[in-house]
């Protein structure tokens, strides 16, 4: 059984039925049956359905909020312990504070980063990373 973290990218790709999508799609089908863990923070909710609201309005914010919360993903929530491993993740890296989390949560649950956002680059040494296709 492995451990999943997704980063919005993943669940962008997943809702706007880019490349990425069959993977995500796939890792959902597999978590289901119980092989798999998907996980999330809740921060990285907020960063989808912000995306979503201004990419395509109030309606299809609730759709996907909706389709996330029946979904197997389990949301973790923003501890102290992982926004200080986050703040020093970021810190020299140049990436976003929001990416960083991503990978703090990652390595606090010995978990593989599901994105497709290249600036994870930055920080593949420090754990592993299911890459997605581009748009």
């Amino acid at each position: 059984m492995a451990a999943y973290v997704l980063d919005s990218f993943a669940l962008l790709a997943l809702f706007q039925d880019e490349p990425g999508a069959v993977r995500v799609a796939g890792l959902f089908e597999s978590a289901i049956a119980g092989e798999d863990v998907l996980s999330m923070s809740y921060l990285h909710l907020g960063e989808v359905l912000y995306t979503v609201t201004a990419r395509y309005g109030a309606q299809a914010r609730r759709r996907a909020l909706a389709r996330i919360d029946l979904s197997p993903i389990t949301m973790m929530p923003v501890t102290r312990p992982l926004a200080l491993s986050a703040a020093r993740i970021k810190n020299g890296r140049g990436m976003d504070y929001v990416d960083a989390h991503v990978v703090a949560l990652a390595l606090d649950m010995g978990a593989i980063v599901v994105t497709g956002d290249p600036d994870f680059e930055r920080i593949e040494s420090m754990v592993a990373i299911d890459w997605l296709p581009q748009p």
